[in-house]
């Protein structure tokens, strides 16, 4: 049975403290920025020498009409709160569904290796609730128009005898439109949050009973949960990452979106596996367990540079001006952060995990897993600031935003997942496949 140390329990509660206190701070700093100080930060992106639009709501502005250039300029500036937390909310949330998913596909697949990381998986799951009220939130402030995420949600896009009427968006509102977006939300979230209730209580009762019967049942909830995640997790990345940008589309993005969540959650899947190992209370993981999660790792950052890159690659190559301003804005206005995440997520994993023997060494995956992580918090920031902050995210306010979004999610979500863990049975008694798993030798 695993101790939550009071250590890591206080480290957990200050980070979310500390997240708060500096999220607060980003937030005060922010909307402390006035017309003025706007009217100058215009001026400077335009200085710059880079124009190219970030959005699709930048080609409708007519950059000769000052005060609808002031006003669009100031809903990005004022965006900065909510889309640095909504980048890391959606994140952590998702990678807490992946995370399910990962695990409900061991038990479809039976799968023997795994067992003994099952309760892991299922400590992270319980994370889901917490991230998806953050979401919640973050939504009702958007449909009360308290917050400017979604262009889509401005009901004079969608009126047609309105000076701003939009045809794309009119067309698009069949889906896109308030009442459906909220009931959508509200499926993700309750959905993915009963699955990995029912999942952890049909794992115990199994622990309980031994019965096949009831192993069968979970086996039933793990594929139901798989048919669940598939459609939930295409929707979610329509709706609360690709719809900040209603007139761009990609068919890969649903995809990309998925792997970079699903990478992230194997990562720390490793990290919770190594910490339980290091600390004693998982004495059964090892170095074939090991082995087979930084395989998975090396694996699905892999599969995210290929959904990566034919995203890219097909847009580039078309070179259709309403779909290649999607990456045009990128280049210019996130310089620093859209090519260079590739060295995170691609090039260090390929250069450091090709190696088979590589994977069995504690360090080296950790410091991997890290890395991973890392990266895909800034890929996430790359799919929510161009859309909704636009070309005015370096300065002092946007950096306090971002790193409190972190710390104040990773906080909650340390202390979530390790308190849960705390109260769960660490090695899966009732499972048949569990011998396979203490015994698991991966042959090279």
């Amino acid at each position: 049975m695993y101790n939550l140390s009071p250590k890591l329990r206080l480290t957990s509660i200050v980070l979310l403290v500390a997240g708060l206190v500096l999220f607060a701070a980003g937030y005060f700093m922010n909307h402390s920025i006035d017309d003025v100080k706007v009217e100058h930060m215009m001026e400077a992106v335009h200085a710059s020498g880079h124009d190219n639009p970030t959005h699709s709501a930048e080609m409708n502005i007519d950059k000769a009409d000052h005060h609808a250039h002031l006003e669009h300029a100031k809903h990005q500036v004022h965006n900065s709160p909510l889309a640095t937390l909504q980048s890391v909310a959606v994140l952590f949330f998702a990678l807490s569904c992946c995370v399910m998913f990962f695990y409900a596909v061991q038990h479809a697949s039976h799968s023997g290796w795994s067992i003994i990381i099952l309760r892991v998986m299922e400590a992270i799951g319980a994370y889901i609730p917490w991230g998806g009220a953050i979401l919640l939130i973050i939504m009702v402030l958007n449909v009360t128009h308290n917050g400017h995420l979604f262009h889509w949600m401005d009901p004079e896009l969608v009126d047609p005898k309105s000076d701003h009427f939009d045809v794309l968006i009119y067309e698009k509102s069949k889906f896109l439109n308030i009442p459906f977006y909220v009931v959508r939300n509200f499926i993700y979230v309750l959905g993915a949050s009963f699955f990995a209730w029912k999942l952890r209580a049909q794992s115990k009762k199994v622990d309980e009973t031994k019965s096949a019967r009831d192993y069968q049942m979970l086996y039933r909830w793990s594929v139901g949960y798989i048919v669940f995640f598939g459609f939930a997790s295409a929707a979610w990345a329509w709706d609360w990452l690709m719809s900040i940008d209603p007139h761009w589309y990609s068919t890969m993005y649903i995809w990309y979106a998925m792997v970079s969540s699903l990478a992230t959650g194997i990562a720390v899947i490793t990290l919770i596996s190594i910490y339980l190992k290091k600390r004693g209370f998982l004495p059964q993981f090892n170095d074939n367990h090991l082995h087979d999660l930084a395989k998975f790792l090396f694996a699905s950052s892999m599969l995210w540079t290929y959904t990566w890159f034919c995203q890219f690659m097909l847009y580039w190559y078309a070179d259709i001006p309403e779909e290649v301003n999607y990456f045009f804005g990128r280049f210019e206005h996130y310089s620093e952060t859209f090519l260079p995440m590739l060295i995170f997520n691609f090039v260090i994993p390929l250069l450091v995990m090709v190696s088979s023997s590589i994977k069995r060494n504690y360090t080296v995956v950790v410091v991997m897993a890290i890395v991973v992580i890392f990266g895909h918090i800034v890929d996430h920031f790359n799919m929510v600031m161009p859309g909704t902050v636009g070309a005015y995210w370096k300065t002092p306010d946007v950096a306090l935003l971002m790193v409190g979004s972190v710390l104040f999610v990773l906080g909650l979500f340390i202390f979530v997942v390790m308190t849960k863990l705390s109260k769960l049975k660490l090695i899966p008694t009732g499972n048949p496949f569990l011998k396979e798993s203490e015994i698991f030798e991966y042959p090279f």
